[in-house]
């Protein structure tokens, strides 16, 4: 054992007064290495501080306060199941109630789609009605719009003067929409914190 300092673990050993056949020769060792004797008694002086320290219990929000710290990963699909979880009952009736129900709208979005694959004419046509309708009533909407904000004699103004208030409205809109993405970005750092 001359030929070696102790490692750590026998120190530890001899620190906590293990007994066996194998700690007179670690005994014999600190007796004889100056290095070994000093670490030794280094790791006693270390124990006895820490056995006189005073002993407390946490408060009962010492675990809360810990674990809202600590950034736990979940996975996309445990986060998925999770949802999903949320919105299917509890009791067996219920499920095989639910069950039904989706089998029922699944079928009908099914025969739906098979519809409208089939009669693509039909799609089209409706899809450009709808299209027409919701053009109208925006035209109408910023019509509105318009002749209340600057009168009736704003519709009939020159083009320029459109282009300028819809430029305006777009700046308005864009200033708007900043401001409120930055406020929501400082309360999520804040709620983070």
């Amino acid at each position: 054992m001359d030929h070696r300092h102790l490692t750590p673990q026998e120190i530890d050993l001899l620190v906590d007064g293990e007994e066996g056949f194998g700690m007179a020769p670690l005994a014999a060792h600190v007796e004889g290495c100056v290095t070994c004797r000093t670490e030794l008694e280094a790791q006693q002086k270390l124990v006895s501080s820490l056995e006189r320290l005073p002993h407390f219990t946490p408060s009962p929000l010492f675990a809360y306060h810990v674990m809202r710290e600590v950034q736990v990963f979940e996975p996309w699909h445990v986060t998925a199941m999770n949802s999903i979880q949320r919105f299917i009952p509890r009791s067996r009736p219920a499920r095989v109630l639910a069950a039904g129900l989706a089998g029922a709208v699944a079928t009908t979005l099914t025969v739906a789609t098979v519809w409208m694959a089939s009669r693509l004419d039909a799609v089209a046509f409706l899809l450009t009605l709808g299209v027409e309708r919701a053009r109208g009533l925006g035209s109408q909407a910023v019509n509105g719009f318009v002749s209340s904000a600057l009168g009736s004699t704003g519709l009939t103004g020159s083009a320029d003067a459109r282009i300028a208030l819809a430029a305006s409205g777009f700046l308005a809109a864009v200033a708007i929409s900043a401001f409120g993405l930055r406020a929501l970005a400082a309360a999520s750092r804040r709620r983070r914190m």
